[in-house]
């Protein structure tokens, strides 16, 4: 593998928006080729003597900058740091065919991330896709792991995929009234990436929503998000985004397109990550080490109750969980909470 430190434009442009040091200073980002050949972007920030080091994952329609709250307080407190740009996101590389984010190959290059950086074993904490991804490193390399966490989506069971995109579709809406999942298909769909490049605003305002119950109405179910796109809806976004996260993320969206990051739903309305599951290890699908879960009681794709269940179902040892009154971008809403609570979590394993 081989290092560069030259960063993304995307994290010269984040230096514009603040004064003084930044928690996402450019200076700490690097960009390694994993095994594959892939270039990932990530922050990077040795621990001190004693400390572990933490591994962040984030989700759609993200990068490292979701990190950005928890970034500056782990580094405060001494924490090792890898924080990487997802594949398909910001400045890592934006392969578009879905059969390149199977879970398998996800986890071999978070374990060459940690290969880069000459660590052993390290802490992974992830949120949205970024969870499924904590799961599956669980799965395949716990060797390489000390203790998992998961926000505001539990453990992703393999098991849940021994049924249709279609089934899964059915039995949710029979449970809560609406599709969970019901985007995951127009996600999904050809030419969906020109719909959101072509209304960003209208996407942003959705996804950061103030009124998190318009996401049981206008995200989650089959049609809804389409619909709201194409009529270009607008709302307000909830107030833990503000004028500059707004401005950042929207540009990282419209710069990088959104072609590729839609590939992580691909992979679950095919078989892609179903017929990758049976590499699993039987022994493994069980997380044998200590794990937290933050729970958003306001997020109403990923069910708190639900999502608290798969967690206490997959977990054989310590389990922490922690319940905020947040949607779905609970270490950005709670984030105070989030950062006290993760860190009594992690000083105690």
């Amino acid at each position: 593998m081989m290092f560069s430190l030259v960063p993304a434009v995307l994290y010269c442009v984040l230096s514009a928006f603040t004064n003084g040091t930044s928690p996402l200073d450019p200076s700490f980002y690097k960009d390694v080729n994993v095994t594959r050949g892939f270039v990932y972007h990530y922050y990077s920030s040795p621990p001190e003597a004693g400390k572990p080091v933490l591994l962040f994952l984030h989700g759609f329609p993200s990068s490292s900058y979701d990190w950005r709250n928890q970034i500056g307080f782990f580094q405060d407190q001494g924490y090792g740091l890898i924080v990487p740009d997802m594949l398909g996101y910001g400045g890592t590389a934006k392969p578009v065919d879905p059969h390149l984010y199977a879970s398998s190959l996800i986890t071999g290059d978070m374990v060459d991330l940690l290969d880069a950086e000459d660590v052993d074993e390290a802490i992974v904490i992830g949120h949205d896709w970024g969870a499924k991804v904590v799961a599956r490193l669980a799965n395949y390399f716990p060797e390489r792991f000390s203790a998992f966490g998961f926000l505001s989506v539990g453990y992703f069971s393999p098991s849940v995929l021994e049924i249709s995109y279609a089934e899964l579709n059915n039995i949710t809406k029979q449970a809560v009234g609406y599709e969970i999942y019901g985007y995951w298909d127009f996600f999904s769909t050809n030419g969906t990436d020109q719909i959101i490049e072509d209304n960003l605003d209208s996407f942003f305002d959705i996804t950061f929503t103030a009124n998190k119950v318009l996401w049981i109405t206008d995200f989650a179910p089959q049609g809804g998000l389409q619909a709201w796109l194409e009529s270009n809806s607008t709302t307000a976004a909830g107030d833990f985004i503000t004028p500059e996260d707004r401005a950042i993320t929207i540009d990282t969206m419209r710069s990088e397109g959104m072609r590729a990051a839609l590939c992580w739903y691909e992979v679950m309305t095919s078989t892609i990550e179903s017929d990758d599951n049976q590499g699993i290890p039987q022994e493994n699908l069980t997380i044998k080490k200590p794990v937290f879960f933050g729970a958003a009681l306001e997020d109403y794709v990923a069910i708190a109750a639900l999502e608290i269940n798969s967690i206490i179902q997959a977990s054989e040892n310590a389990t922490t969980i922690q319940q905020y009154d947040s949607g779905h971008w609970v270490m950005l809403e709670a984030k105070d909470q989030v950062n006290s609570d993760l860190l009594a979590w992690i000083e105690s394993v």
